[in-house]
């Protein structure tokens, strides 16, 4: 046992050395607020969304641009041969030739204006309007997303500090004890055994305390990449503050996810999607009217009879009407095809609705459940101390075994280590319920 407890010893003394070498310098008070707004700007999803976003932005005023009359300029300068006329046929001699105006020029401009187009393009308008509000919700979506996820690990590693200082406060406890056993191991009052117990328990402590070490500088890691940070910068989160307790009950939060929650409102812009694009096949048999024009001048003059080699010019304007007649019967199944879909869309908001209320109760009650877990963590910290101090005293009064005191102390710890992951649990679940409707 004695070798055994060496080699422990001395693995934890080069544990700890190598984790205190490669521990950054840099250290940045930071508070989960400024966590946020670094992890934002830096992420490239919330870039994509955005990116995504604008381009709905372009769509909606493209479409609004289609408004305007198309207008279009054009110009041509061409080159004729002289006539020829085959009498006898194609393969004859030519019998004939006519001469012509051999340069002919060309240059004017033209206008298309939608008059009524089935009001499909106010319906194109109102379907781009829609996929933009869509974008606008993935945005916020994935900002809300990063924000927890970024207070995730914000929250393990602040868990990972409370749990140095806890393992380190113990193991100066354990320390100061150890020295008591000896001197009474000196004076023959308790066995060399009860020493060796004592010392290979606190080399156990230290190389928690080298696994504690470590998951903070894997915990600043993760965190210094999410926020855009150098991976030896040292995050040091502000002081340990629980979450506020939630007062509303779960009907005030199921109503708050039903007006916020990101899923459930991009299930409902699909569903007008879908009613948007069966009116949109439906306006396929309307009829189509528009105003056109052409002004032009050429040269030369062959409009009219007779033609002369001179420049002339000419305006002409109308409407032109026209009407699908084949889309009455090619449309039928289209249209078919579109209430269906719009059947499973609202099909799929109810089924969405469903999973709301499901995720919205559920992260309610695990919330409520890591509250009552604080209380039960408090109280059982406040007697495992009272049963810690009862065992040592009536160790030192050589009533119990060693056995008892160690374990009291293991238990003592573990209710300590209990109380603080639970603290930070109800934080992390607080943020999850508002994560999950929509307000984070």
């Amino acid at each position: 046992m004695y070798y055994y407890k060496r080699l422990i010893i001395a693995s934890v003394l080069l544990a700890r050395y190598a984790a205190v070498a490669q521990q950054p310098t840099d250290t940045l008070h930071m508070s989960l607020e400024e966590a946020w707004q670094k992890a934002e700007a830096h992420s490239r999803q919330i870039e994509i969304t955005k990116k995504s976003l604008n381009m709905a932005e372009e769509e909606v005023k493209d479409t609004r641009l289609e408004r305007l009359p198309e207008v279009g300029v054009t110009g041509s300068a061409e080159k004729a041969s002289n006539l020829a006329i085959y009498g006898k046929g194609i393969f004859a001699p030519v019998t004939q030739q006519h001469e012509v105006i051999h340069t002919l020029y060309r240059f004017g401009t033209d206008f298309y204006l939608n008059i009524y187009n089935g009001n499909k393009l106010n319906l194109q308008l109102e379907e781009n309007k829609l996929l933009q509000r869509i974008a606008q919700i993935r945005n916020e979506e994935t900002k809300s997303n990063i924000r927890y996820k970024t207070s995730t690990l914000y929250l393990d590693l602040q868990r990972s500090l409370i749990f140095r200082d806890l393992i380190t406060s113990d193991i100066a406890d354990q320390e100061k004890q150890l020295k008591e056993i000896k001197a009474l191991q000196k004076n023959g009052t308790v066995l060399k055994s009860d020493v060796l117990r004592v010392e290979l328990d606190l080399s156990k402590r230290k190389m928690t305390l080298v696994t504690i070490e470590n998951d903070i500088l894997i915990g600043t890691q993760k965190l210094n990449i999410i926020i855009g940070e150098p991976d030896n910068l040292v995050i040091q989160p502000t002081v340990f503050e629980p979450g506020a307790v939630a007062q509303d009950d779960y009907n005030k939060y199921l109503a708050t996810a039903l007006e916020h929650s990101f899923s459930y409102h991009i299930s409902e812009e699909q569903t007008e999607l879908s009613k948007t694009n069966l009116k949109r096949v439906k306006s396929n048999v309307m009829p189509k009217v528009g105003m056109y024009g052409e002004f032009y001048y050429a040269n030369p003059q062959i409009f009219l009879f007779p033609y002369n080699p001179a420049w002339y010019s000419l305006g002409v304007t109308g409407i032109k009407v026209s009407m699908p007649v084949s889309a009455l019967y090619h449309n039928t199944h289209k249209v078919r095809a579109a209430k269906l879909e719009l059947e499973k869309e609202e099909v799929m908001h109810q089924d969405t609705e469903d999973k709301v209320r499901q995720q919205v109760w559920e992260a309610y009650l695990r919330y409520k459940e890591s509250l009552v877990q604080i209380q039960v963590a408090t109280d059982n910290v406040a007697q495992a101390e009272e049963n810690a101090r009862i065992i040592k005293n009536n160790y030192f009064k050589q009533t119990v075994l060693i056995t008892d005191l160690l374990d009291a102390d293991v238990q003592l710890l573990r209710t300590r280590f209990e109380l603080a992951a639970a603290r930070i649990m109800a934080q992390d679940k607080f943020y999850l319920l508002q994560n999950t409707i929509g307000v984070l």
